[in-house]
């Protein structure tokens, strides 16, 4: 008997990574309950990623896109979705064949679930590595773990689709930190489910990687702080913790943006207002 289709649309946004996207892709075509639908959507590459999907993949959904971004791409992934609910797939990034079956049990468990995670594998070089205490996953209500460091990895997120129609999208004037920047606006909000088993495995070691390209992180995550406290409505403890990580931040950019000279960055955090 072939069990039915689960109500997930998978995203994978991809840019210039054809020589790995087909191993992300393979293992959602691998998973023991499949979803409904598998769209990649392509952010502007240039290194042949059409041609190769059509030709490896040609029933596949493909979208492709004038470079923007990775939050647009996610974006506009979720803008076409049919799924009830959607799931994200970074493309260097890969499931293991029961992630979805997993995550689908714990969902169906409680009733009231609207975002659920798992742990992870963290590979380097393609070699296992242990991922430090303070980036292992929880579940329950998060917030507050998650100023401090980005607590959900997109590529094991499982969100139900009316999330988004109550704290929006991906910010795509976010070049990096905008996952951080989403999971504020959905933990302040939103229970977390965590499924504690490594069911993804997060890639690491390549150089185009956001996270380790894009100079001064701190700044972004200031900028997702200051949005948070101005446009999310937090209760009393939320709000002071939201607002001791934003004075931080802040005083990280700063101590930085002194030591490298760079004015443009110390006149635009030094007139952050602290929101009480």
């Amino acid at each position: 008997m072939v069990e039915e289709q689960l109500p997930v649309s998978v995203i994978i946004p991809t840019y210039n990574r054809r020589g790995v996207l087909g191993r992300a892709i393979d293992s959602v075509l691998a998973q023991s309950r499949v979803p409904c639908e598998l769209i990649v959507v392509d952010d502007g590459s240039t290194d042949g990623t059409a041609d190769y999907i059509e030709r490896a993949y040609p029933s596949l959904r493909f979208i492709r896109q004038a470079k923007r971004g990775v939050s647009a791409a996610r974006n506009t992934g979720i803008g076409c979705a049919a799924g009830e609910w959607i799931a994200f797939l970074d493309s260097d990034d890969v499931w293991k064949p029961q992630k979805l079956e997993r995550q689908w049990a714990a969902i169906k468990m409680g009733n009231t679930i609207k975002i659920c995670h798992t742990e992870e594998q963290w590979m380097r070089d393609g070699k296992a590595v242990e991922v430090p205490k303070k980036f292992r996953k929880q579940g329950g209500w998060i917030f507050e773990r998650s100023l401090r460091h980005c607590a959900i990895s997109p590529s094991t997120v499982l969100i139900h689709r009316s999330v988004f129609e109550v704290v929006g999208l991906f910010d795509e004037a976010l070049p990096v930190c905008e996952d951080y920047d989403l999971w504020l606006r959905i933990t302040a909000r939103y229970k977390v489910c965590l499924v504690d088993e490594p069911l993804i495995e997060k890639q690491g070691g390549h150089a185009d990687q956001l996270s380790t390209s894009t100079w001064g992180l701190d700044r972004f995550r200031a900028r997702a702080l200051y949005a948070c406290l101005q446009q999310v409505p937090l209760n009393e403890e939320q709000r002071e913790a939201a607002r001791e990580a934003l004075v931080d931040s802040v005083q990280i950019v700063l101590k930085g943006a002194r030591k490298h000279g760079n004015h443009a960055i110390l006149e635009e955090f030094s007139q952050v207002e602290l929101l009480d």
